[in-house]
């Protein structure tokens, strides 16, 4: 049965979805990468949003499971790029999260810490709002594939086959998208 195959190999190998027994096989992806989907998503647009988007992204791809192709893809990674379509529409509320974070973050924070330990979390809460606010003013396409990096663990070659994109053009953007990261979270 494909269900066994797709558990044997684990369900982010490249099974088809359109034979008999693919609902079987897509449940078996739900119940292997819905958490690692909902943190991703709950990290781009907060956990009661994630809630939603993790249950549309699957219902996404079942109801275009005759579009996937395990040739390009794993299912896996084919799953995050819904996902990231679907985070992109809520794009401007990420945006208006990201900055009102920074601020919160950078508020009342000049008081003189007794101790260096105290310090060094005064410093972290601050980098942590001034990436915030960086992260917010990052291009879309440069912020999607920074975070399926480091939020979803995907490769450049994943990120690739799930945005249509060459490596190459993976790998320049996370190039920049770092690169301007690092600049404009500087104080």
């Amino acid at each position: 049965m494909q269900t066994e195959s797709v558990l044997d190999h684990g369900p982010g190998e490249h099974p088809d979805l359109t034979e008999p027994g693919g609902d079987a096989v897509i449940v078996a992806l739900y119940d292997a990468h819905s958490r690692a989907l909902h943190r991703y998503l709950a990290r781009r647009v907060g956990q009661d949003l994630a809630d939603d988007l993790v249950a549309e992204a699957f219902l996404v791809m079942w109801e275009r499971r005759g579009d996937y192709d395990p040739r390009r893809a794993s299912a896996r990674a084919w799953l995050f790029g819904i996902a990231t379509n679907l985070a992109r529409m809520h794009e401007r509320t990420e945006v208006r999260k990201l900055r009102a974070w920074g601020r919160e973050l950078g508020r009342g924070l000049d008081v003189e810490p007794p101790d260096a330990r105290a310090a060094a979390a005064v410093d972290a809460e601050n980098d942590v709002g001034r990436y915030a606010e960086a992260l917010a003013g990052l291009r879309q396409e440069e912020r999607d594939v920074l975070l399926l990096t480091a939020w979803a663990d995907l490769s450049p070659a994943e990120i690739a086959k799930v945005l249509d994109l060459h490596v190459t053009t993976v790998r320049t953007r996370l190039y920049r998208a770092r690169g301007r990261l690092l600049k404009r979270g500087k104080p």
